[in-house]
């Protein structure tokens, strides 16, 4: 199995478009206590963002994503910025996103609260510029089924903007773990088959390295022990389970590798800080 594709699957995500229309300078929109993460692709023309103290334009073809609760305003010219208003209108894709990603995942350490993609970087993957095209194109046409194919394909599209910045974290360890052969093997040992009562000892031996030498580099590319990344892991799909599923709890703790229910119970409290049955009930009120 291939590891990040397995982590990504992980994900939940659900987007929607708001706004697809010119604006005329001089122009200014304030997006305040928004709860969910949202982006802003300029069509056409430019403007300027502010996120606190940080000040940057935004040309035709440059998108930024935002976190949830992240203020920021875009405009056509900020007062603090010396520069001259353009007097064309500019053409702004704006839309919300929302992703539930399991603090117990690897990349839980790498989504940027602030991310700016521009033109030159959206070129490179000519599929996700023809689906801003068509983004743009169902939200203006308002036709039957617009707002379904709008909503998946701004899921598409954020879950191409988290391949992104991926990319953007070649010095992250856990990356380097998946560039190295043998780590990378026995990554996708554990996700393939995480209910196995694997140790390092058969990792090791399943990779062809003594268990000394595995368990330390393991936990140098990983940054977890085995036995760490393998629990976060057994409890990150059961929690999925409890969610999506109506299995009985004794048989989520044996598909994600514990033999006992209470043993699974005790797992679970220390990492999620409530049982099992306390999760599925929190979740299902929600």
């Amino acid at each position: 199995m291939e590891v990040l594709s397995d982590i990504l699957k992980s994900l939940r995500v659900g987007g929607s478009v708001y706004f697809c229309s010119h604006v005329e300078p001089p122009w200014t929109k304030e997006f305040i206590n928004k709860e969910t993460a949202c982006f802003h692709l300029v069509r056409r023309g430019a403007c300027w963002v502010k996120v606190g103290d940080m000040v940057e334009q935004l040309f035709a073809g440059d998108l930024i994503f935002l976190g949830p609760g992240i203020d920021h305003i875009l405009t056509s010219a900020p007062t603090d910025v010396k520069m001259p208003i353009s007097a064309d209108p500019t053409l702004l894709l704006c839309g919300d996103c929302s992703f539930m990603h399991d603090e117990l995942s690897p990349i839980s350490e790498m989504f940027e609260q602030v991310t700016i993609v521009r033109e030159d970087e959206v070129i490179k993957h000519p599929w996700l510029k023809s689906t801003f095209d068509q983004l743009s194109s169902e939200f203006m046409s308002q036709d039957i089924g617009s707002e379904i194919i709008v909503n998946k394909l701004t899921e598409v599209v954020l879950v191409e903007l988290i391949r992104i910045n991926f990319g953007r974290h070649q010095q992250h360890s856990f990356l380097h773990a998946l560039r190295d052969k043998r780590i990378k093997q026995s990554l996708e040992f554990i996700h393939t088959s995480p209910e196995k009562p694997w140790t390092i000892d058969s990792l090791a031996s399943s990779v062809g390295m003594s268990r000394a030498a595995f368990a330390k580099k393991f936990t140098t590319l990983v940054g977890q022990t085995v036995f760490t990344y393998l629990s976060n892991l057994r409890i990150q799909k059961a929690k999925d389970m409890i969610i999506t599923t109506t299995q009985f709890i004794d048989d989520i703790a044996l598909a994600v590798g514990y033999e006992s229910e209470r043993a699974f119970n005790k797992t679970f409290s220390k990492y999620v800080g409530m049982t099992p049955k306390q999760f599925r009930k929190k979740n299902k009120d929600i």
